[in-house]
This record gives C-alpha cells, sequence and structure tokens, in this order.
C-alpha cells in the first residue's frame, strides 16, 4: 500500500509540476507570468479542497468507500480507506463468529455462568443459571444480582468481590441443592461469576465420612480387647517373647491412637461451629509449655513469647488440642539441644496468630501443601519412629477453620519450622481487666 501511495503521489506531483510550467509558460507569452502562475495554483488549490470535500462526505455517509478510477493521490487515499474498510468488516465478523461461538460454549455449560457489571448487575447469563439460581431471561438482565439471590452469606462474600470460593451455599430454588461459586475478575470493572452443583460430591463426602466415623467406631472395641489381653502378658513369664509382645503392644497402641483421631475428625467435619468462650493465651501458654517439657524432659529449650495482650474467642478444648498437637510435633522432630519457641503475637491485618517455631531439621518446600492431607508424611520411617499417625495436622486445619483461621507453614531445611494459627480480628477480645475497666 505505501508503494501504490507513493507512485499516486509522484503522479500528482509531476502533474502539479506540469500545470505550473505551463501556466509559467503562458504567463511568458502574454507578459503576465506571475499572474498565470498564480491562477493555475488557485486552481490546484480548489481541486484539492473539492476533493477533500468529496472524500470527507464519503467518510461520514452509511455506504462504504466506493472504488475511484483515478490515479492520482485522492484516488489511491480513497481506495486504501475502502480496503481498510473490507478488512475492518471482514476482522468484525470474525470478531462476531467467534464472540458467538463463545456464548455457545458458555451457553451449553452445566456450570452457572453470569457475567456481572461494577456494579455487580447482570449483563448476561446461560441456561444453567435458571436451574441453580432461578434467573429468568430476560426480565432480569440488568438487575442487582444480590437483589435477586437473597442470602446474607453470598452478599458479604459478594461485597468482598469474592476473595475466595464460596462454598456449600444453599440453592434459592431448593436448599437440598448445594453450590460452589467463584468470582473471577476479566476487566477493571467487570467479571464471572461461575456455579456449580456439588451437591452429589457433597452426598458422596458424607457417605465418606460416614464409612470412616462407623469403621472407626467398630473397631475400638476389638482393639481395646487385643490391647487388654497383651496388657496381661507379661514379658518376665515368657522371656523369648519378649520383643514380640513389645511390638505388639506398640502397634497396637499405635493402631488405637489412628482410630481415636479418625473419630476426631469425623466429629469435626460433621460440625458447623464450636462452643465460643474466652480463652485466655498467658494461661494457655503456659499449660502448653508445661506439656512440651514434660514430652521434652529437659532435651530442649522451650520458650514463651507473649507479643499480644488479646485473649481469644472460641472452643478451649479444640484449640488447646490443636496448639499442643502443634507442640508435640515440635518437640519429636526436634533433635536433642534445639530450641522450640512459643510465640502470641499480633498480625498487620489487626488480627493475631500463635506460632510454634522449632529449630528441626525443616521440610522440604515440595511437602508443604500436602503436609494437612491425612496420613501424609514427609518421611514414613521418621514418622512412625516418632509414634506420628499422620493425621494430627489434619486435625488441626479442621478446628481452625471451624474459628474462621487457617494455618500459616514456613520451613527451610537445615534451618527449622514455623507452623502458625492465624486469627483474624473478629476472634480477638481485649484482656478481661481492660474490658472491666470503667
Amino acid at each position: 500500500m505505501m508503494r501504490r501511495l507513493g507512485r499516486a503521489w509522484r503522479s500528482s506531483a509531476w502533474r502539479l509540476a506540469a500545470l505550473l510550467a505551463g501556466a509559467w509558460a503562458i504567463g511568458l507569452w502574454l507578459h503576465a507570468a506571475a499572474a498565470c502562475v498564480l491562477a493555475a495554483t488557485a486552481l490546484a488549490f480548489g481541486y484539492h479542497v473539492l476533493r477533500l470535500a468529496r472524500y470527507a462526505r464519503l467518510l461520514a455517509g452509511p455506504q462504504r468507500m466506493p472504488a475511484a478510477d483515478g490515479s492520482g493521490i485522492w484516488d489511491e487515499i480513497q481506495n486504501a480507506t475502502r480496503r481498510r474498510q473490507r478488512a475492518a468488516v471482514a476482522d468484525k465478523r470474525r470478531m462476531v463468529q467467534l464472540l458467538r461461538a463463545f456464548r455457545d460454549a458458555a451457553a451449553a455449560l452445566p456450570d452457572a455462568v453470569v457475567a456481572l457489571d461494577r456494579e455487580h448487575r447482570i449483563e448476561w447469563f446461560n441456561a444453567a443459571t435458571a436451574d441453580l439460581l432461578g434467573l429468568e431471561y430476560p426480565q432480569d438482565l440488568g438487575a442487582h444480582l444480590p437483589n435477586l439471590v437473597r442470602a446474607p452469606r453470598f452478599t458479604e462474600w459478594l461485597r468482598r468481590e469474592g476473595d475466595e470460593p464460596l462454598a456449600d451455599l444453599p440453592s434459592p430454588l431448593d436448599e437440598e441443592r448445594r453450590l460452589t461459586l467463584r468470582l473471577i475478575r476479566y476487566a477493571d470493572d467487570r467479571s464471572l461469576l461461575v456455579v456449580r452443583d456439588v451437591s452429589q460430591l457433597m452426598r458422596l463426602e458424607q457417605v465418606r465420612r460416614d464409612f470412616v466415623a462407623n469403621v472407626s467406631h467398630e473397631l475400638r472395641t476389638p482393639l481395646t480387647v487385643v490391647h487388654g489381653y497383651l496388657d496381661m502378658l507379661e514379658p518376665e513369664q515368657i522371656p523369648e517373647y519378649e520383643p514380640i509382645l513389645h511390638e505388639l503392644r506398640n502397634q497396637s497402641r499405635r493402631m488405637t491412637q489412628i482410630v481415636e483421631d479418625l473419630l476426631t475428625l469425623s466429629r469435626l467435619e460433621a460440625r458447623n461451629d464450636l462452643p465460643q468462650e474466652r480463652i485466655s493465651m498467658r494461661p494457655l501458654l503456659e499449660a502448653l509449655r508445661r506439656e512440651a517439657d514434660a514430652l521434652s524432659q529437659g532435651q530442649h529449650a522451650i520458650v514463651v513469647e507473649l507479643d499480644d495482650r488479646h485473649d481469644l474467642l472460641g472452643s478451649t478444648k479444640e484449640l488447646h488440642s490443636a496448639f499442643s498437637n502443634l507442640v508435640t510435633n515440635a518437640v519429636r522432630y526436634t533433635p536433642a539441644g534445639g530450641r522450640i519457641t512459643l510465640r502470641w503475637q499480633g498480625d498487620a491485618d489487626g488480627g493475631a496468630r500463635l506460632a510454634v517455631t522449632d529449630t528441626g531439621q525443616g521440610i522440604p518446600a515440595q511437602h508443604l501443601p500436602r503436609l494437612t492431607e491425612r496420613f501424609y508424611r514427609v518421611s514414613t520411617s521418621r514418622s512412625r519412629e516418632t509414634g506420628g499417625t499422620g493425621l494430627g495436622l489434619s486435625i488441626v486445619k479442621h478446628v481452625l477453620q471451624l474459628h474462621q483461621a487457617r494455618l500459616d507453614i514456613r520451613s527451610e531445611p537445615g534451618v527449622g519450622s514455623t507452623f502458625a494459627c492465624v486469627f483474624g480480628s473478629e476472634r480477638l477480645l481485649e484482656p478481661l481487666a481492660l474490658a472491666e475497666a470503667p
């Protein structure tokens, strides 16, 4: 296209030069060279003004730019504009086809998809949305979504811009159907709400929990019997079986502990909340230190640091069990002579955390995301040597979730690990001495 414009420009320039040269020659013959050149210039200027006006009308008109037959600069500009218009129309058609394909694909999804603007008003939704959220087309287009899905949890979650997926929300049409929601931002002022029906998954998960709970409960009695009979056998009476009896007792106790931990997990998973009471952190930390000292038997330096004055709102029994689990792990996996620190400190966002820091062997980074999975072990042999069941951190995670808290794990091989229970500001209470002050 640049070559064509170059040729057209040169052709127009030569024409203008020929016009001025002819005017100059005629002017010399008539003894009025300046007047003739000026007249020719005015004629050329008027011609270009007329062509510019015609080009502007063609641009402003509703029809496409027609083809020009000449070889001048204005003809080539008109043809170049026409080619650009045709390319733009072709691109627009391709974009429309692509958008229709994406819309058809989104409409065919079994998950509900809702396009929202900055104010969470509905711009578009697919057919599955009517089945899951009860939206109706087209009357709900442009409506404010929280006005149609009236659920306090959903409204609060949407107000926070869906910082994390919203799980286990009852469907507005049928409370037996459970939904999980995810908000995806795809532009500065737009977002996509994806809703999935997880009722079947939750039913399967409930079946799994019931199975684990029932099997664990049924195993308690035979394990108790086996453990009782083993305790009745004295190794001194049958010295040749002393190593066997010792190993049987250890494995029996370990199996009993696994069953108890499984029952604890099942009980936690079946609950939506826990008793709420004031937990004084100073006495709790001192109790944890005493437990650590008893388990360590003087082999480690146990330090308590109270850097925050707030108390905690939650279940004393469950949180003490979770904190104790972290402290026990720190003692078990820290070599003799190491240091273990229990620290209660504030967070930058107004919350607080209880951190258990050790100087143990540390954990490689690839294992950290899976540490709270059931029975996941970084080192199977080391866990068995220390008597771990592989369920402790899973129990800690569930206890914290029931307190709207999270477990933050940081570790570096050869340096040590820090397991921190992070609580939001809504879980913090002023100390009683300050709360009761006038």
